[in-house]
């Protein structure tokens, strides 16, 4: 198979979709809702109410679907203790900061580097002083100055994982196929195989033709298959939630975007700013609404795989904290078991939900990468209305 001889293009295609996203930890609380009320001061000590067991849920919630400098696997909060593990912090602040997320005990602590503080707030590392003192605004958010922050968080983590495990995978399928087209492919490339075949005949050859579809097929495997494994890793307890990440489907959809751009041909171009086949008129008002469409697409690509994973993970959530809401009403057990029988049923859902939205990404990129390289065969015989009549209708 043409497309799995040279894996070394789906490896480039995975470092292109995932090196951007190192950069996202400077963004990791971008669902973070900020629930606290009360003000951060250095000269008066508040008394905070104490939890109740929805308090408790909704910041569980909240800790699952924000990014971390902890890979956490459980926690004791009876106890304060949390088992797991922190991750490394790279900060750039007058020459480079490395050390390890411990030094910030989840938060509560203060860490010093080389001389100078810094604090980890709501997601966020600031410069502060040695007591880890914030300035607040108005809106309760710090005015302290922040580093640049390239640190390893859980999702940069996760998603280094997922790419070598795809990439390790397609390197064992590329293996079997380069000593011949009909070796039957042997273990876990059995099962890659039709998924493969299906991309590449079902996606890739339909939406953007038999001449250049060879061209275009390693990044659109990449894609199904990263945004796939990582919609299944984020159903597992390890709170990964890497494609309901902002900064990740904003990246994924950004390199469509620059793929399909520069890939694009002069008819392509020509229907986006001097639209054939209509009055002048209409191709002055029809310049600006398709350079509009140019970043409308992206953009739709982006918020509908942030969303749809953002809300499935949310209602498997709030499903299994039916057991510490309900329990009063329907008794422990009845409670366990509604939720038990409810998340067993949506987790189902999600994991169709899972391969879907991975189809849909996929499928609309190719859809807009086969719209830019698309030979258009216009006749020019002019009719009496004055519109000329295409050969070929756009996808």
């Amino acid at each position: 198979m043409m497309i799995l001889r040279k894996p070394l293009s789906i490896l480039t295609a995975i470092l292109f979709l995932t090196s951007p996203l190192i950069l996202s930890a400077q963004t990791t609380d971008s669902l973070q809702v900020v629930t606290q009320t009360e003000e951060i001061t250095t000269e008066e000590v508040q008394v905070e109410a104490p939890k109740t067991a929805k308090d408790v849920v909704y910041a569980h919630m909240q800790h699952h679907l924000q990014d971390d400098y902890y890979f956490t696997f459980f926690s004791d909060e009876a106890e304060g203790k949390h088992y797991g593990f922190p991750l490394p912090v790279i900060l750039i602040d007058g020459g480079l900061k490395v050390f390890s997320a411990s030094k910030f005990e989840h938060g509560e602590a203060t860490a010093e580097v080389d001389g100078k503080f810094y604090k980890l707030f709501h997601g966020k590392i600031y410069d502060t002083n040695a007591a880890g003192d914030l300035t607040m605004d108005e809106h309760h958010h710090p005015t302290n100055t922040m580093p640049l922050n390239f640190s390893m968080t859980k999702n940069v983590v996760a998603l280094i994982f997922t790419a070598a495990l795809v990439f390790f995978a397609f390197l064992g399928l590329a293996k079997t196929y380069k000593n011949g087209h009909n070796n039957l492919p042997k273990g876990f490339s059995r099962v890659l195989e039709p998924l493969v075949i299906y991309v590449r005949d079902e996606i890739s050859r339909p939406n953007i033709g038999e001449k250049k579809y060879k061209k275009f097929t390693p990044y659109l495997l990449t894609v199904f298959f990263l945004i796939f494994a990582l919609n299944l890793l984020g159903l597992t307890p390890l709170g990964i939630n890497v494609t309901g990440n902002i900064a990740f489907t904003l990246c994924a959809a950004a390199f469509t975007f620059f793929i399909t751009q520069f890939s694009a041909n002069k008819d392509y171009w020509g229907h986006i700013f001097w639209m054939p086949g209509v009055p002048v008129p209409m191709k002055i008002v029809l310049a600006p609404i398709e350079i509009l469409g140019m970043f409308t697409k992206p953009f739709s690509l982006m918020i509908r795989l942030f969303a749809n994973i953002t809300a499935g993970h949310t209602v498997v959530m709030g499903l299994i904290a039916i057991v510490f809401l309900m329990k009063e009403q329907l008794t422990a057990g009845g409670a366990t078991a509604v939720s038990l029988l409810l998340s067993i049923f949506i987790m189902f859902i999600e994991i169709l939900v899972a391969f879907l939205q991975a189809y849909i990404f996929t499928m609309l990129s190719s859809l807009f990468i086969g719209m830019a390289v698309q030979e258009h065969h216009h006749d020019h015989e002019t009719h009496h209305d004055g519109l000329d009549q295409t050969d070929n209708a756009i996808v």
